[in-house]
């Protein structure tokens, strides 16, 4: 896809991975609209864009409703024009452990139906027109595992499998998809793993942490956009994860037995 000219949404853009992907795809000449539930950051985002002579607005919206996807599009429209690119990259990491039904609840609604909603508003403007592209920002855990959080595994696998459903019902269509899956990057979101006080999710941020080098947010944007050019769908920007998921693949029981023997390290340091 060439970006020049498009008009793209990013959901949770006000700060980490999200802004970093509003700022580069506006440097390639793409129209862009920032949600978050920041508005501070969300303005502040696109008012830095501007500065840098690309094209952006804000808007405070919760992307894991319907009306707040709606609004983005309203913006869109009313701004730019009709939305090429959604980038679905709100996400939290949610309760340590199991969690709770309340939970659950919102850890699914804000990575996985965040998802889901705008598909369903997209897809069908983008079947009829014949183009439009898809970007899930997952994570490594959506391929491996993540300790210490259920929540945060099992949405982000099931975000990956919505994103490779939506590449094979609908690339015949002129969709493009691409699901991005980093490990550890320089984010809140991560300050915020690291802040924890629960011996599960410390094993978490140092699993996190000793599994690759940390990224900045830019190094994932920059691997992103070159994936959106490409039509390409599974983007990787701490490569070794292809080899872990080979590893994983190969033999499950052998890489299950090796990921409790590490959260075993893990918790007694």
């Amino acid at each position: 896809m060439e970006l020049d000219g498009k008009v793209a949404i990013v959901t949770g853009g006000g700060s980490g991975i999200g802004q970093a992907l509003a700022a580069a795809l506006a440097e390639h000449s793409a129209r862009v609209v920032i949600g978050d539930v920041d508005e501070h950051s969300a303005h502040a985002a696109a008012a830095a864009i501007g500065t840098a002579g690309g094209a952006a607005v804000a808007l405070q919206a919760d992307a894991a409703t319907t009306e707040g996807i709606n609004a983005l599009d309203t913006l869109a429209a009313g701004e730019f024009g009709p939305v090429d690119i959604y980038v679905a990259n709100a996400g939290i990491t949610g309760a340590s452990g199991i969690g709770t039904d309340s939970d659950w609840d919102r850890i699914l609604a804000v990575n996985l139906r965040a998802h889901v909603r705008a598909a369903e508003l997209f897809v069908p403007q983008w079947q009829s027109r014949g183009s439009g592209y898809f970007v899930s920002i997952a994570s490594a855990a959506g391929l491996l595992s993540q300790i210490g959080a259920a929540g945060y595994a099992v949405t982000k696998h099931a975000a990956v499998g919505f994103a490779e459903w939506l590449s094979i019902t609908y690339g015949d269509d002129g969709i493009g998809v691409s699901c991005v899956c980093p490990l550890g990057v320089d984010t809140p979101l991560l300050d915020g793993i690291r802040a924890e006080t629960d011996p599960g999710a410390r094993a978490g941020a140092q699993s996190i942490l000793q599994s690759g080098d940390v990224l900045a947010p830019s190094e994932v944007a920059s691997a992103t956009v070159d994936a959106i050019k490409d039509n390409r769908f599974l983007v990787l920007p701490h490569p070794q994860v292809l080899e872990m998921y080979r590893h994983k693949g190969s033999d499950y029981d052998r890489w299950i037995a090796g990921m409790r023997r590490y959260q075993r390290a893990l918790r007694a340091t």
